[in-house]
C-alpha cells in the first residue's frame, strides 16, 4: 500500500512539473498555458501533498501537510486579482519544507 501511494504521489508530482514546464515554454495558447501552470499545477501538487501526508515520518506534521495541500488547491481556484491568490505559493512552500524535513535517512 505504501509503495502504491508513493508511486501515485510521484506520478502526480511529475505531471505537475510537466504542467509548469508547458507554461514556461509557452507550448500552447496563452489561456491554456496559464491554466496549466497557474491552476492545474497547484491542484496536482496539492493532491500529491495529500497523498504524501500519511507517509510522513513525523506524525506531528501530518495535519500540517494536509493543510498545505488544501491551501494549494484552494489557492489555485482563487482569482489572481485577489490578494489571497498568493496562498497557493505559501501552501507549496510549506509542503516542500515539510516534505524535505520528513525524509527517511
Amino acid at each position: 500500500m505504501q509503495n502504491q501511494q508513493q508511486s501515485i504521489q510521484g506520478i502526480l508530482s511529475i505531471a505537475a512539473l510537466v504542467c509548469l514546464a508547458i507554461g514556461w515554454f509557452n507550448l500552447f495558447s496563452p489561456e491554456i498555458n496559464h491554466l496549466l501552470s497557474r491552476k492545474v499545477f497547484y491542484v496536482l501538487i496539492g493532491a500529491s501533498f495529500f497523498i504524501q501526508a500519511p507517509l510522513l515520518i513525523n506524525k506531528n506534521f501530518v495535519y500540517a501537510m494536509y493543510s498545505a495541500a488544501a491551501i494549494c488547491v484552494i489557492g489555485a481556484f482563487l482569482p489572481e486579482s485577489s490578494g489571497l491568490s498568493s496562498l497557493k505559493t505559501i501552501g507549496l512552500l510549506a509542503g516542500i519544507i515539510l516534505s524535505l524535513t520528513n525524509r527517511r535517512r
